[in-house]
């Protein structure tokens, strides 16, 4: 059981990384990740919304959909939403100045496709209760990292010499485009294994 947890958790960290591999959550990852503290911190609030979705997919799952299937999307979204604007006034009160730095962003969170890809690809794999949570912290620990490695290099590249006609936009998507490309070899190295 202990190694089936850990394959989840390193496959939606880095094989199947939402950001990376799917291109779900790109609107964070390409609008707030230029500084590393901030990038940080958006992941680990889109860590939390996971988890509470993970744990509310679950429950909605074996509890309540069961017998209405077809409300499945907008009960996930309904989750979502809500707990994005709890994420969003606790930051707000203890953390104003994360709260500014986010800007628009932070409410983003809500139609953020990467969480609502794990709700939906939790329930498709038929994901447990410890499953569901562990897939969660994975494809969280994804999009944190990839958040922090684009800005990680966004904030290097400012101190570089580098042409007009690459900077800004197109700079971030061949460096997304690099990313992208150095994570698919992820997956051959542990289909090797």
């Amino acid at each position: 059981m202990a190694q089936e947890l850990l394959w989840i958790f390193i496959s939606a960290l880095l094989i199947n990384n939402f950001t990376l591999a799917y291109f779900l959550g790109i609107c964070p990852f390409l609008g707030v990740s230029n500084k590393v503290d901030t990038a940080l911190r958006l992941g680990l609030a889109n860590i939390f919304v996971m988890i509470i979705t993970a744990l509310a997919a679950w429950a909605l799952n074996t509890y309540v959909l069961i017998y209405a299937p077809y409300l499945r999307l907008i009960s996930f979204i309904i989750v979502i939403a809500s707990t994005v604007q709890f994420v969003e006034m606790a930051i707000k009160k203890w953390s104003p100045e994360l709260f500014r730095a986010l800007g628009i962003f932070l409410p983003l969170i809500t139609t953020n496709c990467a969480i609502l890809g794990l709700a939906l690809f939790a329930t498709n794999k038929g994901y447990g209760l410890l499953e569901g949570i562990v897939y969660a912290l994975g494809a969280g620990g994804g999009v944190t990292l990839a958040l922090i490695l684009m800005a990680g290099i966004r904030e290097e590249s400012r101190i570089l010499d580098i042409p007009d006609a690459v900077k800004g936009t197109a700079l971030s998507l061949i460096v997304a485009g690099i990313l992208s490309m150095a994570f698919m070899g992820f997956a051959g190295m542990f289909s090797a294994a």
